[in-house]
């Protein structure tokens, strides 16, 4: 799951390094891991009896080859729940743009930029939105949301975009 709410639990900090926005951006994973254990039950029980059928006509090799299906599956499903292990963290203040990335090993990368500077680049088709979103500044690009579908990648888009524009204008002491 995404959040992009504006984090107004920081009020020990000062005004400048108070959070105008911050997203942490998650994969999505439409399985839950009751059903995976329902599915893959599911497929074991399918391949084992299916197997079970044909061990019974003599074709004892068949079984085998059910039994490496439903495992090669399992793999599968299990690699891709490894992955969502990896998210991003997007935080605006009005002195700074940090971007986080961990990726699925627990490896993180960080990069700041300074919001005066920093633009929101969007990858728009005509039919299907906002493609792809990358940060730029001075020359750098740093593709952001990829794990966000197109409608969320707007409201992100919008979202941080008002976020770097208060940033712009300036810390609003009487806000805070």
């Amino acid at each position: 799951m995404s959040s992009m709410a504006p984090d107004n639990t920081a009020q020990d900090l000062p005004i400048e390094e108070r959070p105008l926005f911050s997203a942490t951006i998650t994969p999505h994973r439409s399985l839950s891991p009751r059903g995976f254990l329902i599915l893959m039950c599911g497929i074991g029980g399918i391949s084992f009896v299916s197997g079970m059928m044909f061990l019974m006509m003599g074709a004892w090799p068949i079984f085998g080859f059910f039994g490496l299906d439903a495992l090669l599956i399992y793999i599968a499903f299990r690699a891709n729940y490894r992955s969502a292990a990896a998210y991003e963290i997007v935080t605006v203040t009005p002195s700074e743009l940090t971007v986080r990335k961990v990726d699925a090993r627990g490896r993180a990368r960080e990069w700041q930029f300074n919001p005066l500077w920093a633009r929101l680049h969007q990858d728009i088709h005509p039919e299907f939105g906002v493609e792809a979103l990358s940060l730029v500044s001075r020359g750098r690009h740093l593709p952001i949301a990829g794990f966000l579908g197109r409608k969320e990648r707007r409201r992100f888009a919008e979202a941080l975009n008002a976020a770097l524009a208060a940033a712009r204008r300036g810390p609003d002491r009487n806000s805070f």
